[in-house]
């Protein structure tokens, strides 16, 4: 599946929010005894289209958050997003996570577990159904929910993709 229609943004003159999703403490055992880090993943995003996703590993939590967030403003898309949800339903999967996003009446809320909670917060979402299937392993869940995000496209997009007026795009 490759993915044309992702657009990436830069970080600058943008006012992101983050989220952590999950944090990890990490053991490596050595002949001189244990070896503890952090391992952090977090979520960035403006509210209102743009999200990111970063992994942050260090020896103190706080370092390995500072890292996931300055990962995750390297890693920003814009989604497509209809009066507060998302523009179709879509499937996303990335390793054993599968989940899929459907749109929701307005004041519905977002109906959504955990990790991808996160992100679609982190988007702009207002009013969602989502499920998660398989895998619950955040990491799996929040790249399984960035791919369904990037492969929404808007009516506008579908036009101009197509060549046609937006009127076709909706009768046909």
């Amino acid at each position: 599946m490759s993915n044309t229609n992702i657009k990436r943004v830069k970080s600058s003159d943008i006012e992101l929010k983050d989220k952590l999703v999950s944090i990890q403490r990490v053991t490596k055992v050595t002949k001189g005894g244990r070896n503890f880090t952090f391992s952090a993943i977090v979520v960035v995003g403006n509210e209102k289209g743009i999200v990111g996703y970063g992994l942050g590993k260090a020896k103190e939590v706080t370092d390995a958050i500072t890292k996931g967030i300055d990962d995750a403003k390297k890693n920003l898309i814009k989604v497509a997003i209809v009066k507060g949800t998302v523009a179709h339903e879509q499937y996303g999967k990335f390793g054993g996570a599968l989940v899929f996003l459907k749109p929701a009446a307005h004041g519905t809320g977002v109906i959504a577990g955990g990790a991808m909670r996160a992100v679609l917060e982190s988007v702009g979402v207002t009013d969602v159904l989502a499920k998660s299937k398989g895998s619950s392993n955040p990491h799996n869940v929040v790249k399984a929910t960035m791919d369904a995000l990037t492969q929404m496209r808007d009516a506008a997009t579908v036009a101009q993709h197509r060549g046609i007026s937006m009127e076709k795009v909706f009768k046909g």
